[in-house]
C-alpha cells in the first residue's frame, strides 16, 4: 500500500533543470507512483497539487520533495541521494563575488552568461554591459522596455547585448545555450532566433560547410520597440572578422521599418550577406549559402516512417522551436500550431527541449488528430536523449507523424540513432523542417 509525503526544505536552492533530472530519476526507481522535486514557485506548487499532493506553505526560494510510493522513507532517501549530487562545495575560503559587476572587477573575461529568472535578468546584464563585456541573456520574460535600455547602453559601451530569451550562440566554436556540435569555417550567423540558427547551421554542416561564429541576438530585435539594435552590432563585427567569408541573417518576422534599416546596413557591407527572414524557408537559405560560397548542394536525408490510416484531414503542430514552428505552419499552409517553448509554457519550468513532459502529453491527446508535425532538436543542452521520451508516445497515437530531427553527426544524441528510433516507432524523419513541413501537407 501506497503512502506519500511533502517536505519542506527552507531556502535550499538548485537549478530547476538539475531539479528536473532528480525527479525524472526519481520517478524510475520501483516502488515510487509520483514524485517531483521544485522550488516552491506558484507554477511548480500547482503541478504537485495536480498530481494530488497536499502541500504546505512555502515560498519561492524553498525546495519541495513530494512522494508517493511503496516506501516513502526510502524514496525521500534517495530524493536526497540524487541532489547530492548535484551539491559542488567549493575549496576557496575567499568570499565569492555577490554581484555580476564585483565578479567582473576581481579578473579578466571575455563574456557574461545571464540565465536567471527573467525579472532579475536586467540588473546582472547591466552590470556586464557597464564593465564594457559583452552578454548573452539566455533568460526570457524580460520586458522589452529593459531590452531596448540595455542595447542602448551596450552601443555606448560598444559591446554586443546577445539575447534576451537567446537560446543559442556559438563564439569561435565554443557554444553557449542549446549548442549543436559544428565543424569551423566560414559561416557567420546572426541570429533573432534560436532553433532557425541550428536549422541552417546543422544544414550546412551535414554539406560540410563550417561555421565561424552564431550571434544570437533574442527573438524581438529587429521588432518595432527594440530596432534592431544588436542584429546591427553583430553584422558590423561578423563584417569585420577575417575567419567570415559569408554572413547568414536569421529572424522571426521583423517589423518593416527595422528591415529596412538591416537590408541598408547589409548593402554596406563587404561581406555577402543571405538574409532569411520569416517567413523564408531555412532549407531554402541554407542552400543558398552553399551556392553562394560554390559548394553543391547534397540531398538532405529523410528516413521514412509508417503511414497510418487516416478519417479526416487534421494537422496538429507540436514544437519546441517557435521558428520552426513558424516555418512549418507557413509551409503546411492549415493546421493548429503550438510552440511550447514560448515564455507562456516556460515561466517555471524546463524548456520542452530539456523537458518532453508537454509535448508527451500533447500526444497522448491527439486522438482526433490525422497528422502530427514535430520537431526534435540535439546538441548540448538538449535532452540528453529525446527518442527515449518521445518514442512510447509516437508509438501508441493514432495519428501519423512527421518529425523534423534538426542536429549533427557529432551532437552527442547520436544523430542516426534518434533518427532510427524514431522512424521504429512510426514517424517519419527528415533533417530539414521544410520539407517535414511539406510532407505533412501532401498526407493532408
Amino acid at each position: 500500500m501506497s503512502a506519500e509525503v511533502v517536505l519542506v526544505r527552507k531556502g535550499a536552492y538548485y537549478d530547476s533543470v538539475q531539479l528536473m533530472r532528480v525527479s525524472r530519476a526519481l520517478v524510475d526507481t520501483p516502488g515510487v507512483e509520483a514524485a517531483m522535486v521544485a522550488m516552491a514557485t506558484d507554477l511548480n506548487v500547482a503541478v504537485i497539487r495536480d498530481l494530488g499532493f497536499t502541500v504546505p506553505e512555502a515560498g519561492p526560494g524553498d525546495l519541495l520533495i513530494a512522494v508517493r510510493a511503496h516506501d516513502t522513507r526510502a524514496a525521500v532517501a534517495e530524493a536526497d541521494r540524487q541532489l547530492t549530487t548535484l551539491q559542488r562545495p567549493g575549496t576557496a575560503t575567499e568570499q565569492p563575488p555577490l554581484t555580476t559587476g564585483s565578479a567582473a572587477a576581481r579578473g579578466p573575461a571575455d563574456l557574461v552568461l545571464v540565465s536567471v529568472p527573467g525579472e532579475h535578468a536586467f540588473c546582472e546584464a547591466y552590470d556586464a554591459v557597464l564593465a564594457g563585456l559583452p552578454v548573452m541573456i539566455f533568460s526570457d520574460g524580460v520586458p522589452v522596455a529593459q531590452e531596448r535600455r540595455l542595447k542602448e547602453l551596450a552601443e555606448q559601451r560598444d559591446v554586443l547585448v546577445m539575447g534576451p530569451d537567446c537560446g543559442t550562440a556559438s563564439i569561435a566554436g565554443v557554444g553557449l545555450g542549446f549548442a549543436n556540435v559544428l565543424a569551423p569555417g566560414p559561416v557567420g550567423v546572426v541570429a533573432a532566433s534560436g532553433t532557425g540558427a541550428q536549422q541552417v547551421t546543422s544544414l550546412l554542416d551535414w554539406a560540410g560547410a563550417g561555421i565561424s561564429h552564431i550571434l544570437g541576438v533574442g527573438g524581438r530585435d529587429l521588432s518595432a520597440a527594440v530596432g534592431g539594435l544588436s542584429t546591427l552590432r553583430a553584422l558590423r563585427m561578423l563584417d569585420e572578422d577575417p575567419a567570415t567569408e559569408l554572413i547568414v541573417l536569421i529572424s522571426k518576422p521583423p517589423a518593416h521599418e527595422v528591415a529596412r534599416l538591416v537590408e541598408e546596413a547589409v548593402a554596406g557591407l563587404r561581406t555577402p550577406v543571405v538574409s532569411a527572414l520569416l517567413p523564408a524557408d531555412l532549407t531554402e537559405a541554407a542552400e543558398q549559402a552553399l551556392r553562394t560560397l560554390g559548394r553543391p548542394v547534397p540531398e538532405w536525408p529523410s528516413w521514412p516512417g509508417a503511414l497510418r490510416e487516416t478519417s479526416g484531414k487534421t494537422l496538429k503542430g507540436v514544437y519546441a522551436g517557435g521558428t520552426l514552428s513558424l516555418e512549418a505552419a507557413a509551409l503546411a499552409g492549415q493546421g493548429d500550431f503550438v510552440d511550447y517553448g514560448d515564455d507562456a509554457y516556460t515561466r517555471g519550468r524546463a524548456h520542452p527541449m530539456i523537458d518532453p513532459t508537454l509535448r508527451v502529453e500533447a500526444l497522448s491527446r491527439a486522438r482526433e488528430t490525422d497528422v502530427v508535425l514535430m520537431d526534435v532538436v540535439l546538441g548540448h543542452g538538449a535532452d540528453p536523449d529525446p527518442a527515449a521520451s518521445l518514442v512510447p508516445a509516437i508509438a501508441h497515437t493514432p495519428a501519423t507523424v512527421v518529425v523534423a530531427l534538426v542536429g549533427t553527426l557529432g551532437d552527442p544524441q547520436d544523430l542516426h540513432r534518434q533518427a532510427a528510433a524514431l522512424r521504429a516507432a512510426g514517424a517519419a524523419v527528415f533533417l530539414s523542417n521544410a520539407q517535414a513541413a511539406r510532407h505533412a501537407r501532401s498526407l493532408i
